[in-house]
Formats: C-alpha cells, sequence, structure tokens
C-alpha cells in the first residue's frame, strides 16, 4: 500500500471502504488494549511497561515483515526511527502515564478530543479543506464518545494531570502515525508499522533506562508470570503492532482525522470485550457508538 498527502482529496468509494473497514478493526483490537493495561499496571511501574508493549509488539512485526516482504528497500530509517520514537514511543508513555494517575473511564472521556487534534494536524500539515459536513460529522464523534463513556465509573485521581498526559498524547500519536504516511513514501503498512514501532521501543527504552538510573521502579515484583505474559501480548501484539498496522492502512486511505473518529466507539468495543466475558449491556455506550458511526457517515458525504 503505498499513500502520500498528494492523493485525491475524494478518494474512491472502495477505498474509503476499506479505510473505514481497516479503522474498525484497528480500533477493535487498540479497545482490548485498555483492560489488559489495566491489569498490568497492579504490578507494573507505567514507564518500564511500555518497552516491553513495544518489544512485544516486534516480536510479531519483525518476523512478520522478514517472512512476508524481506528488508524495506529505500525506507529512510533515520527519518522513520525519529517518527516512531517521538510519535510512537512519545504517545504511549503519555498515555499509560495519563491512565496510571487517573483511570481507562477518564482517559478514554478525554481520549474523545482525538478526532478534533487530528483534525488540527491533518490541517497544519497537509492543509487539507474543512467542509461543513466534515464539521458536523467531527461535533457528532466528539459527542458519541462522551455518551459511550458517560455511564462510567471513574475512579479519581489527578483529573488536570490526567487531563493534559492524555491529550498530549492524542496530538502526539496523530502527528506520528500522519507523519509515517506522509515522510514514508511507497512503503507498504507493515514496513511503515514495523519501523515506527521500532522507533518507539528504542525511544520508550531509554526513557526507562534513565528512569531506572535515577531510582524509579523497574520490573514488576515476583518477575513475570503466565498471566503477566498473556496480558502483556494483548497489549502489544493487539493495542499496538495489529493495531497500529492497521491504522496506517486507514490514514493512507481515509486520513488521520477521519480515521481518528472510529476511536471514539472504543468504549462500546470494550463493553462487548467484557459482555462476552460476563459483563453487562451498556445502551449508553451503544448510542454513543451509533452517534459516532453517524459522524463518520456525515463527515464523508
Amino acid at each position: 500500500m503505498t499513500a502520500h498527502p498528494a492523493e485525491p482529496l475524494s478518494p474512491p468509494s472502495s477505498a474509503r471502504l476499506g479505510g473505514n473497514l481497516a479503522a474498525v478493526a484497528s480500533t477493535v483490537v487498540w479497545a482490548a488494549g485498555f483492560p489488559a493495561a489495566e491489569g498490568l499496571l497492579a504490578t507494573w511501574a507505567p514507564i518500564p511497561l511500555v518497552p516491553a508493549r513495544l518489544a512485544m509488539a516486534l516480536l510479531l512485526l519483525v518476523p512478520l515483515l522478514l517472512l512476508l516482504e524481506g528488508v524495506p528497500r529505500g525506507l529512510p530509517w533515520a527519518r522513520a526511527l525519529w517518527v516512531g520514537g517521538a510519535g510512537l514511543g512519545g504517545a504511549a508513555i503519555l498515555l499509560i502515564l495519563a491512565q496510571s494517575v487517573t483511570d481507562p473511564v477518564t482517559v478514554a472521556v478525554i481520549a474523545c478530543s482525538s478526532p478534533l487534534v487530528a483534525t488540527l494536524v491533518e490541517w497544519a500539515t497537509d492543509r487539507t479543506p474543512v467542509t461543513r459536513s466534515f464539521l458536523w460529522g467531527l461535533l457528532a464523534s466528539i459527542v458519541g464518545g462522551v455518551v459511550a463513556t458517560w455511564g462510567g465509573e471513574a475512579g479519581g485521581g489527578n483529573l488536570a494531570l490526567g487531563a493534559l498526559l492524555a491529550v498530549g498524547s492524542c496530538v502526539v500519536y496523530s502527528w506520528g502515525t500522519n507523519e509515517s504516511v506522509r515522510s514514508l513514501p511507497g512503503q507498504s503498512a507493515l514496513a511503515r508499522t514495523t519501523a515506527t514501532v521500532g522507533g518507539g521501543f528504542f525511544a520508550a527504552l531509554g526513557v526507562a533506562l534513565a528512569w531506572a538510573a535515577i531510582g524509579g521502579a523497574g520490573w514488576p515484583e515476583g518477575g513475570l508470570s503466565l498471566s503477566n505474559l498473556g496480558l502483556l501480548a494483548v497489549y502489544g501484539i493487539g493495542g499496538m503492532a495489529l493495531s497500529q498496522m492497521l491504522f496506517v492502512v486507514a490514514v493512507g486511505r481515509i486520513g488521520v482525522a477521519l480515521a481518528s473518529f472510529h476511536l471514539n466507539i472504543a468504549p462500546f468495543y470494550v463493553m462487548l470485550i467484557l459482555l462476552a466475558m460476563g459483563g453487562d449491556w451498556s445502551w449508553m455506550q451503544a448510542l454513543g457508538a451509533a452517534i459516532v458511526v453517524l459522524g463518520v457517515l456525515l463527515a464523508q458525504r
């Protein structure tokens, strides 16, 4: 798959359909990472958890890339590692810190700003025109995201710090994903994802080592248990590797702003995952998901 900011403003229907389906799949596996992260934070410190998550993602991505495509040709590695380090590594650290000082519900509510942030990023980098239909769709997406998380019980914590960290994560993630499409033309989604996740891993590892050097908490007490590894696999392989690769595909076809609309359906997907595990149905989350879907359709008129 190739993508470049010079692609047509209104992609063909097949490209829009493929991009939206990729965004849906990306959000589903990304949503599964929230319950996994909450379980891991019971025994892990937030900072060392990030490179462990990215390392788990690379365990899938690197062999898959070498098996299917070999070593990418013409890939600007320095640029890819920089974008991945600042975009993915920075976003992952900020997001897990936000969840550690608040709770998953609060972070999910604040993450409803993702479409707005992504729209501003896309406008600033590509000067993409914003239509009236798009603005209505953007509003519906944000309202739907808030509705979907309305009934959750937040655990409190430092709301101001959590909000600042979560919004910062949205900004650098939107920039990093958009930049991976813009600055790595001619590369497949798998190559882009592997290179940028690698950059994120090295950046997060550097931060974790610096954290340990000043006496910060390290590995979980008692080492890695089987349940720990299982949660880490869900958080890293599903919530990072597969999710990011699918999101890159979506961004290449419908743009980072529209792809980000789908992130606001994540609370509904989390509910479905918990429902399969014996949880309860939430009409508020179902209503919020329907409003977000309406926003996605409105924005692409």
